[in-house]
């Protein structure tokens, strides 16, 4: 569960330059630290609102279009000796803190469903999923930069997740009806 923050923690940093990129991926991490505690204190309050679904499914949908801007679409030069610039610090850092608590929330049910009310095996999960992050987001950071086709995999993936959360939440709100065997992907 983990990957998928790390993807975007990894696709957001890539833009930037390795100082810079190496501080965007350690907000990431203290985000999902935080959030995941967070969330792991309130797991089973949250457990009951399919709004909280579908909000955090729509962030990811927004998310994933934000970075396909960023890393896909062609930046115009508007003079031959101008040179490309790197976004925004603070940018980056909020995009990677926005994308940590969408995703911590997902997290967290995983890490809590696993550790049935085991306080210590919850921390220690919730603790590798962090150390998961920093270490997949380094990786796909630099590997990103090199091949854009991990970029692209990177989307989709958040995207399956994005709407796995918007169609869990509509199918726990009533809206829809999800086919008994396909409710363990939702």
């Amino acid at each position: 569960m983990s990957a998928d923050n790390a993807i975007i923690i990894g696709m957001i940093a890539a833009n930037f330059a390795p100082k810079n990129r190496y501080q965007i991926i350690m907000w990431g991490l203290l985000g999902a630290l935080v959030f995941r505690i967070i969330f792991a204190v309130f797991a089973s309050y949250l457990f009951g609102f399919a709004y909280i679904k579908i909000f955090g499914g729509l962030l990811l949908v927004w998310i994933v279009n934000d970075l396909r801007r960023d890393l896909f679409e062609t930046k115009k030069i508007k003079s031959p000796t101008s040179v490309s610039k790197e976004p925004s610090y603070i940018q980056g850092v909020y995009k990677v803190l926005f994308a940590d608590l969408t995703l911590s929330f997902d997290n967290v049910i995983a890490v809590a469903g696993a550790a049935k009310n085991n306080i210590n095996l919850l921390m220690f999960g919730l603790f590798l999923s962090v150390v998961l992050v920093g270490t997949l987001a380094r990786f796909f950071a630099k590997q990103i930069q090199n091949y854009k086709w991990i970029g692209y995999a990177g989307l989709i993936a958040i995207l399956v997740v994005a709407l796995q959360l918007i169609i869990g939440g509509l199918d726990d709100l009533g809206v829809i009806a999800i086919n008994d065997n396909f409710k363990k992907f939702f």
